[in-house]
């Protein structure tokens, strides 16, 4: 029968720690309450620490509690090994408090540190079974508040992603509309006798370079999946606008990081000459293969350890070029 009630104590202990858990939603609320609980039902002084490897200090109870030097030892060689340590413990015995291994899945998540104002050990040896089950408990309850701030953090990004790809799909039905009717009317002025020729060139090119420019934006994806495409030892950073070979940057013309970027959109894809001469030059340009083989090769020039053996920017014969990507 005492063993029957000492069991069921336990038990009820246990039940009670994972109740109050559950109401903590956050893994600072959780090292709270896990703490405040540990300090309670071990009448001792309890802290939680985590990091790797400096620990730092997360919780505690009473507030505010102080590690000494030694402390931090103990605390840190528990969170490397998993081996208690600290205040009645073989390893590094010269610490106030005592550190346990709080894991989840073998990997250690953090530790308990527990102390005793009077200096004696925090936990009798038949207190050390109970104390793991609360501790696996404490380990659930970090588990569940990662996982779930994770989820948080998850739909967060995809909601803004949906609000930035629905911007951007009205920023290209509003302007595009518009700028092409900017063109269009450029074109007609050109055609006139009595335009200023020079004021509509300028005017055409503007636009031109607008419309590329929304282009890229619809293009682009959010700045989490921005990161630069790497081949052949180049460096192609399309968010900030960075080309660079063997980690030095490398100066290119405007015209010759159009035709780049334009390729780099599109590792591995062969792209007509029609297509990169109206992204770089524009829609008039579009016969202009001669603009499109000088860029290549000044491209070659500038990026490739052979050029004449090139390996990033491939040509396919009578269709265009691509970006040799790895896969």
């Amino acid at each position: 029968a005492r063993i029957a009630a000492a069991h069921a104590a336990r038990n009820a202990t246990i039940a009670g720690l994972a109740r109050r858990l559950l109401s903590a939603a956050k893994a600072q609320d959780v090292a709270e309450v896990a703490t405040a609980q540990l300090a309670g039902l071990l009448r001792c002084n309890a802290v939680l620490v985590s990091g790797h490897p400096e620990p730092r200090l997360i919780a505690s109870a009473p507030t505010p509690a102080r590690l000494t030097p030694s402390d931090i030892a103990a605390a840190a060689m528990t969170l490397e090994t998993g081996e208690s340590s600290g205040r009645g413990v073989a390893r590094v015995n010269a610490a106030e408090w005592q550190f346990r291994a709080i894991r989840a899945d073998q990997r250690i998540i953090a530790a308990i540190g527990l102390a005793r104002d009077d200096g004696m050990s925090p936990v009798a040896a038949d207190q050390l079974a109970l104390l793991q089950n609360l501790l696996d408990q404490v380990a659930l309850a970090l588990e569940r508040a990662r996982l779930e701030s994770e989820a948080r953090d998850f739909a967060t990004l995809r909601e803004r992603d949906r609000l930035r790809s629905a911007l951007v799909a009205s920023i290209g039905q509003d302007l595009k509309p518009r700028l092409a009717t900017i063109l269009k009317t450029a074109a007609a002025l050109r055609r006139g006798a009595t335009a200023d020729k020079s004021l509509v060139a300028t005017i055409n090119s503007e636009a031109i370079q607008l419309d590329r420019y929304i282009d890229n934006l619809v293009e682009l994806g959010p700045a989490s999946d921005q990161l630069p495409i790497t081949a052949a030892g180049v460096s192609i950073d399309l968010h900030h606008r960075a080309v660079a070979r063997d980690g030095k940057n490398v100066h290119l013309t405007p015209k010759e990081y159009a035709v780049l970027a334009e390729l780099a959109k599109h590792p591995g894809q062969v792209l007509g000459h029609a297509h990169l001469l109206r992204s770089a030059w524009g829609p008039a340009q579009e016969g202009q293969t001669e603009y499109l083989r000088v860029a290549i090769r000044s491209l070659r020039q500038k990026l490739e350890r052979n050029p004449a053996r090139p390996v990033l920017i491939v040509n396919e014969p009578a269709v265009g070029y691509r970006l040799a990507v790895a896969q």
